[in-house]
């Protein structure tokens, strides 16, 4: 632990404010001498990983709302304003939505971590606890930051989640009445949720200083789990554990921009791309991964009070560890049935999290009731039982002698959980996409893209020739809300100089008004002005579509995703596959069959396609061969017009993926040298301490 500060400043500024606040001394005696134990893995490293992610976390965040409008009809379209116009907005973006989840990936480490080496054991109790609160306000602050774009899955995720409160006798409706504030979600709803949000991340950080003052007054656990005796158990916190946390931070971060820069919608459900729509439930609503487990528990049980209890009642559990396991052993690696009985409530804890990703049905509850119960049974039953019945192995001395000795096996746990935790994360999205895929859906193949890959940049003729598809053949249903005339000439986009878009922009007739007169006018199209929808309103387009809303385009190649099966969603991962949407355009353009399968039965005024959700379209075969000419001279197919309009429609989604990728490049070198270089300055420092 940390004593009284020995620091003597020799700057005269310096020591003057010592004097009168020591807080060079205390960061000095906390943070440069501090005694750590030489002994220290690598899984320590999440200690400060997790205050990097609270940092970045709160740093987005701020910047983030100085520019969204937590307003119920402009929430979503606040979200995507920031990410296409805002400077790097798409990066701020994908830093705060990536980094709640690295947040929650380092967390679990560092709690799986503090189970698997008794890190809650006396005298680190309050130190445990602290720790217990701040998950708990994480998965609050989580919670409301994912409704706040305001998609259909955070609407309807909302929906459910604070429904739960009505279970609680007597109070429950007030409780739900008060979050929502009204009868259902809505504004208020949006807007508590946005303020509470904002303010939680700061609660933390100033727990986070109660659980690392907590930490510097009991002293820090080590993988043998034995107390520091004398001055060859420790080594000083600068330079020896700040290098090595250094490093270790520098791969995570590596690993945190692979998601940033090329994967960034891997770990989110497509669903939140299309804007909420309180009438239209989705199929199958599913929290984001790190929710997982537990919501599996809530929908195991069958009774709603019951559900509620019991998956409150598996984070509670956590902080009342101290008193359950009261071996005297705290390390797991010289205790061999706790160890075994360990790796069994990770694997417990990873298909809970496969299971709350699939549907509540069948033998999907039955695994859920039997995971549960040996959640449950590992904290009640299992722990209680092996502190009165194991015998440990030996404990090393001192933690130099385990050291020298490397008694124990340090190699094994941390594979394991490297392991277990990779079949974690693929389970995890893999769980939630499968959650997401329609029953007899059959999967679109998969096509070429030019912009797939680390490397992919879009094909400006394929993005030229998509956009003349739309115009003469789409937008005579389909509007495209989020897209101005000035984005065709924008970097990155079909390559249009800025008077191509201006006389693209003066061929429409833009209603405008009032003028002086009070009165509306049309005028031509403006560089400024959006892509003008083709209906005035919802009423008027479901009139012309058979009562079916024609969707809006501009995101609707992210907001189409399918299950992709295993194992290929793992691979995806390496692959940086997440083209999925592209894919069901394409095969959508292609998927109509007259006459219909004969055991079908097709709706009247709907179309068979192959590849919609339940096969019954309302919008007809829109495309045919040599319905548009292309002036390039390119094939006038159908195969080829679906290319190009996929093309298209993926670049109105996502039209700074070329500055993405092309930043991603330039980071990922910086930091894989920069993480080269820690790694040999560590070797050096850690050389004397060996």
């Amino acid at each position: 632990m940390s004593g009284p500060s020995t620091y003597q400043p020799q700057n005269a500024v310096i020591a003057w404010i010592e004097r009168r606040l020591p807080i060079f001394g205390l960061i000095h005696s906390s943070f440069i001498v501090y005694p750590t134990p030489r002994n220290l893995n690598y899984w320590w490293t999440f200690g400060g990983i997790l205050s990097f992610m609270l940092a970045v976390q709160i740093v987005t965040g701020v910047i983030l709302a100085m520019h969204y409008t937590p307003e119920a009809t402009m929430a979503f379209n606040s979200v995507e304003g920031i990410v296409r116009d805002v400077n790097y907005g798409w990066l701020l973006r994908n830093l705060h939505a990536c980094g709640a989840s690295m947040f929650f990936v380092a967390v679990y480490i560092h709690m799986f971590r503090g189970l698997y080496y008794g890190s809650y054991k006396e005298p680190r109790e309050v130190l445990w606890i602290l720790g217990v609160i701040i998950y708990l306000l994480m998965m609050a602050a989580g919670f409301m930051g994912y409704v706040l774009p305001w998609g259909q899955m955070s609407f309807w995720g909302a929906t459910v989640i604070t429904n739960l409160f009505s279970a609680i006798p007597y109070f429950g409706e007030s409780i739900v009445t008060l979050l929502w504030g009204g009868y259902s979600v809505g504004n208020p709803t949006l807007n508590r949720f946005f303020s509470l949000h904002y303010l939680l991340p700061f609660v933390i950080a100033g727990v986070v200083v109660l659980h690392v003052w907590a930490l510097h007054v009991a002293g820090q656990n080590n993988p043998a789990g034995v107390e520091p005796k004398t001055e060859k158990d420790t080594v000083p916190f600068t330079p020896h554990a700040t290098i090595k946390d250094a490093f270790g931070m520098s791969c995570f971060i590596i690993f945190y921009f692979w998601f940033v820069f090329y994967m960034p919608n891997y770990l989110g459900d497509a669903d939140n791309y299309i804007p909420a729509n309180p009438g239209v439930t989705p199929a199958h609503i599913v929290p984001e991964w790190y929710y997982l487990p537990f919501y599996a528990m809530l929908r195991s049980i069958p009774n709603k009070l019951g559900g509620v209890v019991v998956m409150f009642s598996a984070i509670l559990v956590l902080a009342f560890l101290p008193w359950l396991d009261t071996a005297k052993t705290k390390s797991s690696r010289y205790r061999p049935l706790a160890k075994q009985f360990f790796w069994i409530f990770v694997a417990a804890c990873i298909l809970l999290g496969w299971l709350g990703g699939k549907p509540p049905e069948g033998i999907y509850v039955i695994a859920g009731r039997i995971l549960t119960f040996c959640y449950f049974a590992y904290f009640l039953i299992v722990l209680p039982i092996l502190s009165r019945i194991e015998k440990p192995r030996p404990l090393p001395n001192s933690i130099a002698d385990d050291v020298l000795a490397k008694t124990g096996s340090s190699k094994a746990p941390m594979v394991s959980t490297v392991i277990a935790l990779a079949v974690a994360g693929a389970l995890f999205a893999g769980s939630a996409g499968s959650a997401r895929a329609e029953d007899h859906q059959d999967a679109p193949p998969s096509q070429k893209w030019s912009f797939a890959g680390p490397f992919g940049k879009y094909d400006r003729g394929a993005l030229q020739r998509g956009y003349k598809v739309y115009k003469e053949v789409c937008s005579t249903c389909h509007s495209m809300n989020l897209m101005y005339f000035r984005n065709l000439a924008d970097p990155g986009g079909p390559g249009f100089s800025v008077a191509q878009a201006s006389a693209v922009a003066s061929d429409y007739k833009v209603k405008d008004g009032p003028n002086d007169a009070g009165e509306m006018f049309e005028r031509p199209g403006r560089l400024a002005d959006k892509f003008p929808a083709p209906f005035p309103n919802e009423q008027a387009a479901r009139a012309s579509n058979g009562g079916a809303l024609p969707p809006d385009l501009s995101l609707i190649a992210k907001a189409r995703s399918y299950d992709r099966g295993f194992p290929k969603f793992i691979f995806d991962f390496f692959t940086q596959f997440q083209e999925q949407g592209p894919n069901y355009v394409y095969a959508l353009l292609h998927g109509y069959v007259d006459p219909p399968p004969k055991d079908f039965k097709l709706p009247e005024g709907s179309y068979y396609n192959v590849f919609f959700p339940g096969h019954a379209i309302k919008m007809p075969k829109p495309i045919s061969d040599d319905q548009v000419t292309y002036d390039d001279g390119s094939p006038q197919k159908l195969d080829q017009y679906a290319k190009d309009v996929a093309t298209f429609l993926m670049w109105t989604a996502e039209p700074h993926m070329e500055d993405r990728k092309r930043l991603g490049l330039q980071v990922m070198i910086f930091m894989i040298i920069f993480a080269g270089l820690l790694y040999f300055t560590k070797k050096k420092v850690w050389a004397s301490a060996h």
